[in-house]
């Protein structure tokens, strides 16, 4: 199996399954001398991990990070780092009615056909687990970007219908991390975990959108023509589970607008180039402009509902599948630090690969 390893020069390599031993991930390209903040690292683990509210599965995994390589007396040293977070509550046995079954839009039927073999644990490789690993290695690549003064936060701009009206700029980023849902306006994720608490109790799932924006990224991030910055910053979120959409800048909305409407007016600001408006997302010609990058990534509802579903089996006989275990009502509350992991990895990847085209 390939697919497992992420960037050019800042690139991670993950391992591990659901139900395994542990799950963790190499890190190779990380600078000598990145001071890193385990407290930083496992606190966004722990912002991932599950059981962690009553609106998240409640799987109970304490989610401690372990430094096998790399770092030394809090300092990166420049050689490999591989981090191991073990597993601790995997209850295999939730699975044993599915190990012949085929579960609606999972990677049950895609894996057992391409691989000739699946983990029904849990989904194995394909399950969501494997994002902890991430999560560990997006907290690395914030130390490193945060030294060039780059800052990268996400949070929870839609439930369902429930869509956030109000500007991040206006609201602060202070409030993201107040409330369970994870959405900086107070109110309106009040009413967010009502309508997750309602699906659950209905036995359903219901689907959400993260808006990540990243703060003070220099000019000149991206490699034209097909590592474009916002191409790879695409494929990152899209490679999240259950990611069904990316946008960035304007995206979607600017096909209702004129181009006299769309366009960024430059500006100069102090000793600085800006734009009056940011409908290019802080990216043009594929290239960071200098203001902020700003994305949206959409989560389908999660597939394992627990309700009775229509399937089939291996032999293709008509089965019944029913929903057993402990899963997500709505992924999004979790999803908020992967996606702020899989940003500072595409951008710390590219800071380097910036920093050796000048050399």
């Amino acid at each position: 199996m390939s697919g497992n390893v992420f960037g050019k020069v800042f690139r991670i390599s993950t391992f591990g399954e659901s139900h395994g031993v542990a799950v963790g991930v190499v890190i190779d390209g990380c600078p000598a001398g990145v001071k890193i903040d385990m407290e930083a690292i496992q606190r966004d683990l722990t912002r991932r991990r599950p059981g962690q509210s009553k609106i998240v599965t409640q799987r109970k995994e304490a989610d401690q990070v372990s430094i096998q390589s790399g770092i030394m007396n809090g300092m990166s040293t420049g050689t490999p780092i591989s981090l191991v977070i073990m597993n601790k509550d995997q209850k295999s046995k939730d699975y044993d009615h599915i190990k012949e079954k085929f579960r609606p839009s999972h990677a049950d039927f895609t894996y057992q056909e391409k691989y000739g073999i699946r983990d029904y644990r849990g989904g194995g490789r394909s399950s969501a687990r494997e994002t902890v690993a991430r999560v560990a290695a997006g907290a690395i690549a914030k130390e490193f970007i945060a030294q060039s003064g780059i800052n990268v936060h996400a949070f929870v701009s839609q439930v369902g219908d429930l869509k956030l009206t109000k500007s991040i700029s206006d609201l602060g980023y202070r409030h993201i991390e107040e409330n369970i849902i994870r959405c900086p306006d107070p109110e309106l994720a009040e009413q967010m975990i009502d309508l997750v608490k309602a699906v659950k109790k209905d036995g359903d799932t219901i689907g959400g959108k993260i808006t990540c924006v990243v703060d003070g990224v220099p000019v000149g991030l991206g490699e034209p023509v097909f590592d474009k910055l916002h191409a790879d910053l695409g494929k990152a979120m899209l490679s999240i589970n259950a990611v069904k959409g990316f946008e960035y800048g304007s995206g979607f909305d600017s096909v209702q607008m004129r181009g006299s409407e769309h366009n960024d007016i430059f500006q100069k600001e102090g000793n600085k180039v800006t734009t009056v408006t940011n409908f290019s997302g802080g990216v043009q010609g594929g290239i960071s402009n200098g203001m902020p990058i700003s994305c949206n990534i959409a989560f389908k509802p999660v597939a394992t509902l627990m309700k009775d579903q229509a399937s089939v089996d291996k032999s293709g006989a008509k089965v019944t599948v029913t929903g057993k275990g402990r899963h997500d009502p709505c992924v999004v509350p979790r999803a908020v630090p992967i996606v702020e992991a899989m940003a500072a990895l595409v951008i710390a990847d590219h800071l380097l690969r910036s920093r050796t085209n000048k050399a």
